[in-house]
């Protein structure tokens, strides 16, 4: 049998770059699949892909999640489909990276803030009651940028680093329900990086050098599966915890 079998997932920005390879590697443990996202042919795209290549049941909504409304209406929409939610994705983040800091407009930090801290806030809080239903799991995305302190990255760490916080605090608040929430921070190869590979390869090969395993990780093998991992009975007892994904850049205490 596979690892999630009749398990439901809702992933946000679930339908490119790194959601659509977490997206993958669920599909192929059976898990059926809700991707939500702001343009309406990509995920249309991937769900037919994911349904075709894997035989599962895929949902997708279009949704802004920095729209508290929109957040609401997806897991309405999720729960109405297929009655019940075994995992929380919180992938999706908008940024303007690379701005400085002092370069930085109130707007720019909105941006970030509402992409990324509101909208894990607002998916979180709309999901628990279905989550406390089926001791289910919450995995969040932050970044190397707040473990870090990369540069060009300010906004953009500043609601990682807000989403770590609210992950920790909610761990300790839903662990007496069964619900594990953990965090992942991915160096992973996206259709942008190839991009900025082609256009940079010097830049690219300096960076190469800075990764002890000498790559990017790849969407659905390298993250993807660790996502399983998390989402699966093997990871019970695993909750509050940051999981870098990143080649050993991030090496730590």
């Amino acid at each position: 049998m596979k690892k999630m079998e009749g398990k439901v997932v809702l992933i946000t920005g679930g339908a490119r770059g790194i959601g659509y390879g977490i997206a993958k590697a669920f599909a192929k443990e059976g898990a059926n699949l809700v991707i939500t996202g702001r343009t309406a042919s990509t995920l249309i795209e991937a769900q037919e892909n994911l349904e075709a290549d894997y035989g599962i049941e895929a949902l997708f909504v279009v949704a802004d999640g920095s729209d508290e409304a929109a957040v609401k209406n997806v897991v309405e929409k999720a729960i109405a489909r297929f009655g019940h939610l075994d995992c929380l994705i919180n992938n999706a983040q908008v940024s303007k990276s690379g701005t400085m800091l002092v370069d930085h407009s109130k707007e720019d930090f909105d941006l970030a803030v509402y992409s990324g801290l509101y909208a894990t806030f607002f998916y979180m809080r709309e999901c628990f009651p279905y989550l406390k239903e089926s001791k289910g799991s919450v995995i969040n995305f932050a970044s190397g940028a707040g473990l870090f302190g990369r540069v060009g990255q300010s906004s953009y760490a500043a609601a990682k680093e807000g989403i770590r916080g609210m992950s920790r605090v909610a761990a300790a608040e839903w662990g007496e329900f069964g619900i594990n929430v953990n965090v992942v921070c991915p160096l992973a190869m996206t259709p942008g990086l190839e991009k900025w590979k082609e256009e940079y390869p010097d830049l690219y090969e300096k960076t190469i050098q800075g990764i002890p395993l000498k790559h990017f990780a790849d969407p659905e093998k390298d993250i993807g599966r660790v996502c399983v991992f998390l989402a699966s009975d093997d990871a019970s007892y695993v909750t509050g915890e940051t999981i870098t994904l990143q080649g050993g850049s991030g090496l730590r205490p």
